[in-house]
């Protein structure tokens, strides 16, 4: 059993967790282990392999860096919680460990949605997009991208912290109980920079991406095919991504921190809702082993290169300079 307190120590609430001895290591063991196989692979295909990067492969090894960082992580949680949520490594790797796991999750958010709209550029706009679809503008995208995590992410530094809790030294998940009053509302400003705007600029390129596959389904271009299929594999799986790791943990994570500075002393809704929020923290570190498909069911460096050349021969038929420019940057798309 253990005591968490409210926001400035009122009427403690015991809180039963004996579930996260064993849930937590075995999720986190299972992240750590299949996530560095997968992201490993990328890495080593993407830099090994494939001979010419694209935009796409830009993002995702960006993607791949971001998780072996927090993977690296995990097994300090996973000794964390083997000793039954007792913190031995200090209070700077307990504010190392909650940086990692947020510069993960927003950094992998932002990234897809930097894949999502160079995907919606290249469906519904092909041919104008071509000069915004370069792997200079991928990289400016994919600095910009961390900058602002870790613009976003610098109250984490302050706000993670290590603390006594019957008598064993704790990493705080969020912060200690006395700071989540001025936790609350950067911890709501981050769900809606980190997670909010960025799920609604996916969902509107995802909508009209549909849109143009369902205009376009006639086509019996083998080309046109190969990258609708593409297409619709990307949002069905970064969809899938969404529906089951992002966004039932911000939902949870949102009710649970809100619960936890206006209604802690509701015992029974406290424990039921910090059952949900710490069963879904570790499932959300899936999205380290879900990334990597990504780049699988986007298809090997060969397939990428095969409709290159295909896309290239059916342009070279007509010998215009205005083509044979077309024909150099989808080549370096």
């Amino acid at each position: 059993m253990e005591t968490e307190n409210g926001t400035a120590g009122e009427a403690p609430c015991p809180l039963v967790e004996s579930y996260k001895y064993v849930l937590l290591p075995l999720t986190y063991s299972s992240v750590f282990l299949l996530g560095l196989l997968l992201n490993g692979a990328m890495l080593w295909l993407s830099c090994c392999r494939a001979k010419e990067w694209t935009c796409t492969t830009v993002h995702l090894v960006n993607l791949a860096v971001a998780d072996l960082l927090y993977l690296c992580s995990l097994p300090l949680l996973i000794v964390n919680y083997i000793l039954q949520d007792t913190w031995p490594f200090g209070e700077l790797l307990c504010k190392l460990v909650r940086f990692l796991f947020y510069a993960n999750l927003y950094g992998s958010i932002l990234l897809l949605t930097c894949i999502s709209v160079h995907r919606f550029l290249g469906v519904c706009y092909p041919i104008r997009s071509l000069p915004y679809r370069t792997r200079r503008l991928a990289a400016i995208g994919t600095a910009a991208s961390w900058a602002l995590v870790f613009l976003q992410l610098l109250p984490t530094l302050v706000y993670a912290r290590t603390g006594v809790i019957n008598n064993h030294t704790v990493c705080y998940d969020m912060t200690s109980p006395e700071n989540l009053n001025s936790y609350y509302p950067y911890g709501m400003a981050l769900t809606a920079s980190g997670f909010l705007f960025p799920f609604l600029i996916i969902l509107v390129c995802y909508c009209l991406m549909i849109k143009s596959l369902i205009q376009t389904a006639g086509d019996t271009n083998p080309v046109g095919s190969a990258a609708r299929a593409k297409s619709i594999r990307t949002i069905l799986l970064v969809c899938g991504l969404f529906a089951v790791c992002l966004l039932p943990f911000h939902v949870t994570r949102i009710i649970y921190l809100f619960i936890r500075v206006y209604r802690v002393t509701d015992c029974q809704l406290f424990q039921r809702w910090s059952l949900f929020y710490k069963i879904w923290r570790p499932l959300v570190s899936l999205n380290s082993c879900i990334n990597p498909l990504l780049y699988f069911l986007s298809g090997t460096p060969l397939q990428q290169f095969s409709s290159k050349f295909r896309i290239c021969y059916f342009i070279s038929l007509d010998h215009s300079p205005e083509h044979s420019t077309i024909t150099n940057k989808i080549v370096q798309a």
